[in-house]
């Protein structure tokens, strides 16, 4: 009987403590300056209560408050209401908490799975279309008709080499067509003989300049000596003599 009676006074007694915690929380508050422009709505969001909570608190039946007056703001425990729902603050605390982390997911750099693919070698030579082979083969056979097939084969790295200079067009249908001045800058294009087939030594040199790597030192220039009218292209540094034809840059 005193073994029961000691036990009833102690649950007795740890219940009320409890429930005098719980209010002392409950009943704790902060004094709050209103100042022009705060609503009820606003101070609800920045302490985590309710707006019954602070009419309550202060005795009001309708949600105006003004410049200047001082309101009591309860504490909730735990950013909790008396009804147990989690207060707006704390809603979005755990809101901005959840975005940090799908950020950082999003952030982490997905898994790629290796892909391995042979590789291929990398043609040696320029590439150019049929058409540009065929009009280059015929302004070959147009400047260098009668030299050797060295000479031929000089005149197609020339071109070859301005297509890949930045002075001049990036095409071979733009260099040979280029006009410099009033007039072409390769003369069969200018009198018509590049319209004239090619020969098969021609188109041979025109194959051998794509894949040739020796490019002439970077020859830009060619000019005949002897029939040659510009001072200007003379003064170029000479590179190689084939032939007739002086190569230069």
């Amino acid at each position: 009987m005193k073994k029961s009676y000691v036990k009833s006074l102690f649950m007795m007694l740890t219940a009320m403590f409890a429930l005098g915690s719980v209010q002392s929380v409950a009943v704790a508050e902060t004094k709050y300056k209103v100042i022009k422009g705060d609503t009820l709505g606003q101070l609800s969001k920045q302490y985590g209560v309710t707006i019954e909570d602070i009419m309550d608190e202060n005795n009001r039946t309708d949600e105006w408050i003004y410049e200047g007056e001082t309101l009591r703001i309860p504490e909730k425990p735990n950013g909790r209401d008396t009804d147990g729902l989690i207060s707006e603050s704390k809603v979005a605390e755990e809101e901005k908490a959840v975005k940090a982390v799908e950020t950082e997911e999003v952030s982490q750099p997905a898994e790629v799975e290796e892909v391995k693919a042979e590789t291929q070698p990398a043609p040696e030579g320029m590439a150019i279309s049929q058409g540009e082979k065929d009009l280059l083969a015929r302004l070959v056979e147009a400047e260098a008709k009668g030299e050797s097939y060295e000479g031929k084969l000089g005149v197609a790295i020339v071109v070859l080499n301005r297509v890949e200079s930045q002075q001049f067009p990036n095409s071979v249908n733009g260099v040979i067509m280029e006009v410099v001045g009033t007039s072409y800058a390769f003369s069969p294009v200018q009198n018509g003989s590049i319209n004239k087939p090619a020969s098969d030594e021609a188109h041979r040199a025109v194959e051998e300049a794509l894949m040739r790597k020796d490019r002439l030192n970077d020859s830009i220039y060619f000019y005949n000596p002897d029939t040659a009218t510009d001072d200007w292209i003379r003064s170029r540094q000479v590179v190689k003599t084939i032939g007739n034809h002086v190569f230069a840059k």
